[in-house]
């Protein structure tokens, strides 16, 4: 039985239209979000493949069909959508819990390496309340993952998703940098959003040549040279390497289907290692459950339609 007070899920007030560039393909992508029912989740529908086809692909960890930089995900018979990660960050940041990600080609867009602009397009229209209460998946007791040097966890907590993560580089640009948030629409548009994706110099030739790395630029990809970044404009944050490591993570969890109520810890976390850690959880039927949310704002009425907040704000942390 639902309570007067319980938090309700959430969908788009309106329809939003987005078109770029697919990083590794270079190919040009639109993407149409639609507002979706209570229940439904997050589902990508890919459009325009041969023969006039469709198919529905649920933004679920089992549906991960490769995690090699970037993460993609698949139905099994040939439909993928590579690079979903930075709008699935953008969506679980802002607490979006049903949209249909409609996209009429291979990749998602790229637009400026971060999920600023994705946040910028949801703002824009607005969230509406529905009628059906939001569930999380709480992890009950730890699970931890190991890939080479890199470690990730996922530990219990009493309320809300705290996320903490540490990189190490061989690079002095870059070097060692660890920082960590609290999952807030908030804190996530001022901390995390903008945070750029990023490569090295020494890499270009070798990506060109795997087929990837197309559509990457100076607009799109924070350049690291061999010791100074390369864009002109320099970083948006001191520690924007970590903190699109931390944009990431919050995208492929999205992925558990549900908002996580714990604490996620990872030491040079990456795509594979996201999912791995997803997929160790929800393995172990003692590791989580199913909830309903834990009542953290003021209620709405359903059909409210939810003004968002000032985004952006400076950030020099």
């Amino acid at each position: 039985m639902q309570g007067k007070n319980d938090v309700k899920q959430t969908t788009l007030a309106d329809q939003i239209v987005i078109e770029g560039v697919g990083v590794h393909s270079g190919r040009p992508a639109q993407v149409l979000l639609h507002p979706a029912e209570a229940g439904s989740g997050i589902t990508f529908l890919r459009t325009n493949l041969p023969n006039g086809r469709e198919r529905q692909i649920p933004a679920r960890y089992h549906s991960v069909c490769n995690t090699d930089l970037c993460t993609v995900i698949g139905d099994g018979a040939g439909a993928s959508i590579s690079t979903v990660e930075h709008l699935m960050s953008a969506l679980a940041g802002l607490g979006v819990d049903n949209v249909l990600v409609e996209v009429d080609g291979p990749e998602m867009p790229i637009l400026d390496g971060s999920a600023r602009l994705f946040v910028e397009a949801i703002d824009q229209v607005g969230l509406r309340s529905l009628g059906a209460t939001r569930k999380v998946v709480k992890v009950l007791k730890p699970v931890r993952v190991e890939l080479g040097n890199a470690v990730a966890e996922l530990l219990p907590r009493d309320h809300g998703f705290r996320l903490d993560a540490e990189i190490v580089f061989d690079s002095t640009v870059i070097g060692r940098q660890s920082y960590g948030f609290e999952l807030d629409a908030g804190r996530y548009r001022r901390e995390i959003a903008s945070a750029r994706t990023f490569g090295f110099m020494r890499d270009v030739e070798r990506l060109w040549k795997a087929g990837l790395a197309l559509g990457a630029s100076l607009e799109n990809t924070v350049a690291v040279g061999e010791d100074a970044v390369v864009n002109p404009e320099g970083l948006r944050f001191p520690n924007e390497f970590v903190r699109h490591k931390l944009l990431d993570a919050v995208g492929d969890l999205a992925l558990a289907g549900y908002a996580i109520q714990g604490h996620y810890k990872a030491l040079c976390p990456g795509h594979k290692l996201n999912v791995m850690v997803l997929d160790a959880l929800f393995s172990d039927r003692s590791a989580h459950a199913i909830i309903e949310t834990p009542v953290r704002r003021p209620a709405r009425g359903v059909g409210d339609v939810l003004q968002p907040l000032a985004a952006f704000a400076p950030d020099l942390n």
